[in-house]
């Protein structure tokens, strides 16, 4: 049967053939032993290529388009049939900044005038170069027209039925990613509390940041694993175990009532550095645990527990998903780790200890202590290669604070010098990001001096999530249940909202008055617009199946210049994910969201979706494809706040 190839499935194609014209020295796969003829090897190897392309497409036509990616695929092409000879030319493309340049621009013929002046010597001018472009536009279906600006900018006008059919597209299939090829494995490692301390405010940004750019790598159909290394090895475990024996001396049969675990740190700590007698049964205890004596893993376990159920409280609070894997997991694998830095003559003995300098970074990573003991650096390259080696991630990120950046830019050269991985195939980024403050500008402390307790925190929240929904009455609206969902979706969206709106690489002042605000870039301020959007179609009584068979029906009339306004901007969501994937700074997505919600209130402004009688208020008219506008833009904002991490509510 005629199948229409496009040029990448040719390519493709082309070379399955090239490697079946040499079949014989590839060797036979077992599904092709059977068939002994040429030809029919051939045709089994393509029809099998053509129907997993198929597949592929009809995936594809599902997706969400790229439009800025079409557009450099185009002008990319078109750069190339214009100068043929010309090596890595820029290629420029952003959206306009103002309508009447436009909707996209093409900046690339200002840097291909340098090039060509330094390499060749040639002095074009970037109008003639932007004009030799535009001529070698090849025949697609998403450009207007083009036209030629100031010094020599292209700028881009969209056809409206492209957009249109966009539009409905998304409306029909949902929210689908674009294809990303092979699906690769992504390792995010975030949170990582320790053990027997509570979480404070500084664990929040990292589980926060992670928890989101997870649902962004899971939503772009990566594979992924949440790792939360948490600190539950080392010498402060003597300690606990010496004051749990102490304590509680039937912990092994009766399980001890630790009801607060800092506090019981705190009083192990004081003893160890004030009772001698006690610091050198805590050193025995370390010993003792290190080789597995199982009276002293119980007691690590019954300690581990009760860290673990209160960092569940918080995490049920933020709707994370994480699995554990602390130090130690890799501590049985650190004696190897050790070996292989010494058989590769890495290692140099410094004071009893064993160090390993890394070129570019002045200050070596300790592997092991001049008493055989290991260190974080040491656990850290053992977590490094069980990721890359066992794992076999393909991107692995860790999302520590800033504070820790030469540590892992250290560990991550490290890695690479002794071969583990290659930087070009596979991708390691540490996500730093920095404190948060109070409204002082200084490091966010409660009054008394202390650390700020996470679980309080949220509790904090709740309160003044509660308080705020009371001032504007919305407990005499809504139904208990609706009360209480609005209260936790507000508290905590709020709270991670005024997280992830910041970019991550900078302080930020916390503040529960300006994330509680409903004006300006907040997630108070989104979760009220997005129940107002959804609220518009229900009260035109126009239900769900309505919509869906409008969105296959109706053709998306985008005249107005503000529908056309919003439209792009719905269509824009692709090029933001795909942004973010490749910087990992989810502020984007926050200014993206707020950006779609004032352009939705310019368009809703500007354009009536639903008409009424001015005297009665019935409804005399339903402009469907406005509404349909107004579900897409609330689809677009309910999957973004899922990147999120936010739950939004129909009724607030």
């Amino acid at each position: 049967a005629p199948f229409a190839f496009q040029e990448n499935e040719i390519k493709l194609l082309t070379a399955e053939i090239e490697r079946l014209k040499n079949f014989g020295c590839l060797g036979v796969s077992p599904s092709l032993e059977g068939l002994r003829d040429e030809n029919a090897k051939l045709k089994y190897r393509l029809n099998f290529l053509k129907k997993s392309l198929q597949e592929e497409r009809s995936k594809s036509v599902k997706s969400m388009i790229n439009i800025n990616s079409c557009l450099q695929e185009i002008f990319g092409a078109a750069i190339q049939a214009a100068y043929p000879d010309l090596e890595n030319p820029p290629l420029v493309v952003t959206p306009s900044q103002q309508p009447k340049f436009g909707d996209y621009q093409c900046n690339s013929a200002m840097g291909i005038s340098q090039i060509l002046l330094k390499t060749r010597e040639q002095k074009v001018i970037p109008r003639e170069i932007a004009e030799k472009i535009a001529k070698n536009i090849p025949a697609n279906e998403c450009i207007e027209k083009v036209e030629i600006a100031g010094p020599g900018f292209i700028n881009v006008h969209l056809r409206k039925d492209f957009v249109s059919k966009q539009l409905s597209s998304l409306l029909i299939n949902g929210v689908q990613p674009p294809a990303i090829g092979k699906r690769k494995k992504v390792v995010v490692d975030f949170s990582s509390p320790n053990i027997a301390k509570e979480m404070h405010v500084g664990h929040l940004r990292s589980t926060i940041i992670g928890e989101s750019m997870c649902r962004l790598f899971e939503f772009a159909g990566y594979d992924v694993l949440r790792l939360n290394h948490l600190g539950d090895w080392g010498t402060q475990f003597g300690m606990l175990i010496a004051h749990l024996q102490d304590k509680f001396p039937d912990y092994l049969t009766v399980s001890p009532p630790i009801g607060d675990l800092q506090a019981f740190y705190k009083e192990s700590k004081r003893r160890f550095d004030t009772e001698e007698e006690f610091k050198k049964r805590a050193y025995q205890c370390v010993v003792l645990l290190q080789s597995k004596n199982p009276d002293f893993i119980k007691a690590w376990n019954l300690i581990c527990d009760v860290s673990r159920r209160e960092f569940q409280k918080i995490y049920n609070c933020l709707d994370i998903t994480i699995i554990e894997r602390g130090e130690s997991f890799y501590h049985e694998m650190m004696k190897d780790i050790v070996k292989e830095f010494e058989d590769k003559g890495f290692v140099q003995v410094d004071d009893g200890r064993k160090v390993v300098f890394v070129p570019g970074f002045p200050v070596p990573l300790t592997i092991m202590k001049s008493d055989g003991g290991y260190t974080y650096d040491t656990s850290d390259l053992a977590a490094l290669k069980h990721r890359l080696c066992e794992e076999k991630g393909d991107i692995l990120i860790y999302v520590v604070d800033s504070g820790q950046s030469v540590h892992f830019q250290t560990v991550f050269a490290a890695g690479q010098m002794i071969g583990w991985y290659d930087p070009k195939v596979t991708r390691v980024a540490h996500a730093a990001f920095g404190v948060v403050l109070g409204e002082d500008k200084k490091k966010f402390k409660t009054r008394s001096g202390d650390t700020v307790r996470l679980i309080d925190l949220l509790e904090e929240g709740l309160k003044r999530a509660m308080d705020k929904l009371k001032d504007k009455e919305r407990d005499k609206v809504l139904t208990p249940e609706e009360l209480k969902a609005a209260q936790t979706s507000v508290a905590f969206g709020c709270i991670k909202y005024a997280d992830l709106s910041h970019n991550r690489l900078n302080d930020y002042v916390f503040s529960f008055d300006k994330m509680l605000d409903d004006r300006g870039n907040t997630a108070a301020y989104l979760l009220y617009a997005f129940t107002r959007i959804r609220a518009i179609a229900r009260l035109a009584n126009i239900d769900e199946q309505m919509l869906q068979k409008a969105a296959r029906e109706e053709v998306l009339v985008l005249d107005h210049e503000k529908e056309w306004k919003l439209g792009k901007c719905i269509l824009r969501f692709p090029e933001i994910l795909q942004k973010i994937l490749e910087d990992l700074l989810l502020h984007t997505l926050c200014d993206y969201l707020y950006e779609l919600a004032t352009t939705f209130t310019e368009f809703y402004d500007s354009c009536y979706c639903v008409e009424k009688d001015r005297q009665t208020g019935q409804i005399v008219k339903v402009n469907m494809w406005r509404l349909l506008l107004c579900e897409a833009t609330a689809t677009i904002m309910a999957k973004g706040f899922d990147i999120l991490g936010i739950k939004p509510v129909q009724r607030m």
